[in-house]
């Protein structure tokens, strides 16, 4: 089953989630840190999972990734990446911290905002997928590592086994008044996992 060949139900549906999702983890986010933060979702799209590590810049690329597991009928992990250049601006946002263009420090307070994140998208996202299907979903707590793009990826499917072919990516972008990051929010489900949640929203693939 090839779910690069989506149709613009396939397409429309999946980014009716992402923006909801968008839409709640901007509330929770503004919430929690009690100033406006905008979230949009420029691009939901479902890519295979060789790809993965170029959406996250490359192997060798630094990035910063939250990760967890997801238990349901339609069992998958979440990793939510930031690259190197974009960690200095988000710590701003979230902590207010003014760092040296280039540099930023992952200090226990930036750890647990960047995990209290990943708990906040992953919360959001996995809302928005259970209104559509009617699946119940529950994270684990959220793990975060600073490293290369191809280390998290291993250390994803070492922690939480095999992924299937195909990944769902969210495109993630969050902005306070002048301030913008791009981050990306992977759904890796498990073999089978993407046929499930594509038939439960209706939309399932005939390719």
């Amino acid at each position: 089953m090839d779910f690069t060949k989506l149709n613009d139900l396939q397409k429309d549906a999946l980014k009716e989630i992402g923006n909801i999702g968008a839409g709640n983890a901007a509330t929770a986010l503004s919430t929690m840190l009690n100033k406006k933060i905008n979230m949009s979702v420029p691009n939901v799209f479902i890519l295979p999972f060789a790809q993965v590590v170029e959406i996250m810049g490359g192997a060798e690329n630094l990035v910063a990734g939250g990760y967890l597991q997801v238990t349901s009928k339609a069992p998958l992990s979440i990793l939510f990446v930031l690259p190197e250049d974009s960690i200095r601006i988000f710590l701003n946002i979230l902590l207010g911290k003014s760092l040296e263009e280039g540099q930023f420090e992952l200090d226990e307070m930036s750890i647990s905002a960047l995990k209290e994140v990943t708990n906040i998208l992953a919360g959001s996202y996995l809302t928005a997928l259970n209104s559509f299907t009617k699946l119940e979903f529950t994270p684990t707590v959220p793990a975060l590592a600073l490293d290369m793009a191809g280390a998290i990826l291993g250390n994803v499917l070492q922690l939480y086994g095999e992924v299937s072919d195909y990944a769902l990516v969210i495109e993630s972008v969050f902005s306070e008044e002048e301030k913008e990051v791009k981050g990306h929010f992977f759904l890796l489900p498990e073999p089978g996992s993407l046929e499930i949640l594509l038939g439960k929203l209706g939309v399932g693939n005939n390719g």
